[in-house]
C-alpha cells in the first residue's frame, strides 16, 4: 500500500506528510469558523426558519449522495490527485469569498447560501476522497495509524479554537465577515498541498478500466462484504442521520428557546473540539489497551447516550450541560474516527482505496442531508424541542451495529 522509500523516515521529517498535515490543519481551522458562521448568517442576517436551516445544512451535504460514488471510481483512475485537491481548495475559497462580498453589497440571499453550500460540499467530496487515497501512498503501513492520529489531533485542535473564535467574530463583526477566514484558509491549504513533491507520484491509479457502473458496484460489494467495515458504516450513518438532525436546528434552538448569545454557542461547539483533541490523543492508547475493534465499539456505546442529553438540557445551566455533553461526545467521535480510518485503509487494496472511501462517504455522509431535511421538517411540524427528542431516541440505535459485529470481540484488520 505504501512506498518503501518512506519506511525509515520519521513523520516529523517526512516533508510531504508535513505539508499535507499543514494544509489540512489550516483549512480545518477555517472550516470550523464557517460551520458556525454560515448558519448564523442565515439566522441573524436573513432570519431563516427551521425548514430553511434544514435545507441549508442538506445543501452542503447532498453531494455525498450524488457525487461520492462516481467520484471514487474516477479518482481511482486518476494520477493527478494532488492537483485535484489544490483546485478543490481554490474553488472553495472563491465560493466562500462570495458571501461577504454579497453581504457588503446588501445582496446576500438564502438562495446564494444554498448554492455556496452545495458547490463547496461537492468540492469537499472530491478533496476528501482524493485525500483518503493519497495518505496511504505517502507513509508506510506501520506509520499509518500515527499519521491518522496526527491529522485527527490537528482537526480536533481546530475544533477547539474555531467555533469559539467564530462566535466572537460573529458577535463583534458579522457572520458573513467571519467566513472570510475560511476562504483565506483554503488558499493557504492549496499552497501547502501544492508544494508537495510526491503527492501524485505516490499514487497507483487502476490500470484496467471497466465501465464506471461496474467499478462503483465493486466498491459497494467490497464494503458490504466486510463485516467490520459494514458495522463501521452502519453505526456512523445512524449517528450522522440523527446527529445532523440535531445540528440542523440546534443553533436556532439555542438562540430562540435557550436564548444563548453567539459567543456562548461557539463555546459549546469549542467544548466538542476539546473532547475531540482528548480523544485523538488517547485513541492510540485505547487501541493498544482495548483493541482496535473494542475501542470502536466503546465509542458507539456512548453515541447511543450522547444525543439524548441534548433535549434534556434546559434552564439556566443549559449551556454548561450542552458543553459537557459536547466534550464527552468529541472524545468518542475521535476514538471512533482514528481507529475506523486506520482499519479501513489497512483492510483495502491500494487500487480500491478511492472506491472504498467513496462508498463509506456515500453511506455515512449521505445520511447527513437526510437528517438535515428531517430536522427541518420535524422542527416545523413538532417544534424544535420535539424534533430533538426524536433525534435523541433514534441515536440509541447506533450501538446495535457494532454489538452484532466482530468489532465487539476482537480488533480485526479485515
Amino acid at each position: 500500500m505504501s512506498q518503501p522509500l518512506a519506511i525509515a523516515v520519521p513523520l516529523r521529517r517526512h516533508a510531504d506528510f508535513m505539508r499535507l498535515w499543514t494544509g489540512e490543519t489550516i483549512s480545518g481551522f477555517g472550516s470550523q469558523v464557517t460551520q458556525l458562521a454560515l448558519p448564523l448568517a442565515a439566522v441573524l442576517t436573513l432570519s431563516a426558519g427551521p425548514l430553511e436551516m434544514g435545507l441549508l445544512t442538506a445543501a452542503g451535504l447532498a453531494p455525498y449522495l450524488v457525487v461520492a460514488l462516481p467520484a471514487g471510481a474516477w479518482i481511482d483512475r486518476l494520477r493527478a490527485r494532488r492537483r485535484l485537491m489544490v483546485l478543490a481548495d481554490l474553488g472553495r475559497a472563491a465560493l466562500l469569498a462570495s458571501v461577504p462580498l454579497a453581504f457588503a453589497a446588501d445582496a446576500l440571499t438564502i438562495a446564494q447560501l444554498y448554492v455556496v453550500a452545495l458547490a463547496t460540499g461537492t468540492l469537499t467530496v472530491l478533496f476528501n476522497t482524493a485525500f483518503w487515497t493519497v495518505l496511504p501512498g505517502l507513509v508506510p503501513e506501520h506509520q499509518l495509524a500515527d499519521a491518522n492520529g496526527r491529522l485527527q489531533t490537528s482537526a480536533a485542535a481546530a475544533q477547539v479554537a474555531g467555533p469559539g473564535i467564530a462566535g466572537l467574530l460573529v458577535q463583534a463583526l458579522s457572520a458573513p465577515a467571519a467566513i472570510v477566514i475560511d476562504a483565506v484558509s483554503f488558499v493557504l491549504s492549496a499552497v501547502a498541498i501544492g508544494s508537495m513533491r510526491a503527492g501524485d507520484e505516490a499514487t497507483k491509479p487502476a490500470t484496467v478500466r471497466r465501465p464506471l457502473r461496474a467499478e462503483v458496484g465493486e466498491g459497494l460489494r467490497f464494503v458490504a462484504g466486510n463485516a467490520s467495515l459494514r458495522a463501521i458504516v452502519g453505526s456512523a450513518a445512524t449517528l450522522n442521520l440523527f446527529g445532523v438532525l440535531i445540528l440542523s436546528i440546534l443553533i436556532l434552538y439555542a438562540r430562540r428557546e435557550l436564548h444563548l448569545a453567539p459567543a456562548a454557542i461557539g463555546l459549546i461547539f469549542a467544548a466538542g473540539g476539546v473532547g475531540a483533541l482528548i480523544g485523538a490523543l488517547s485513541a492510540p492508547w485505547l487501541s493498544r489497551t482495548l483493541g482496535q475493534g473494542r475501542s470502536i465499539f466503546a465509542a458507539t456505546v456512548w453515541f447511543s447516550v450522547h444525543l439524548l442529553v441534548v433535549p434534556i438540557a434546559s434552564g439556566p445551566h443549559a449551556a454548561e450541560i450542552l458543553a459537557a455533553n459536547e466534550l464527552l461526545g468529541g472524545v468518542a467521535v475521535m476514538v471512533f474516527d482514528v481507529n475506523a480510518l486506520t482499519l479501513a485503509q489497512l483492510a483495502t487494496p491500494t487500487e480500491m482505496l478511492g472506491r472504498m472511501a467513496a462508498t463509506m462517504g456515500f453511506v455515512t455522509q449521505g445520511a447527513k442531508p437526510l437528517g438535515a431535511l428531517l430536522g427541518g421538517v420535524l422542527g416545523e411540524l413538532m417544534g424544535l424541542h420535539g424534533a430533538l427528542w426524536v433525534a435523541g431516541a433514534g441515536g440509541t440505535l447506533t450501538v446495535l451495529w457494532t454489538w452484532f459485529s466482530p468489532l465487539r470481540h476482537r480488533p480485526p484488520l479485515v
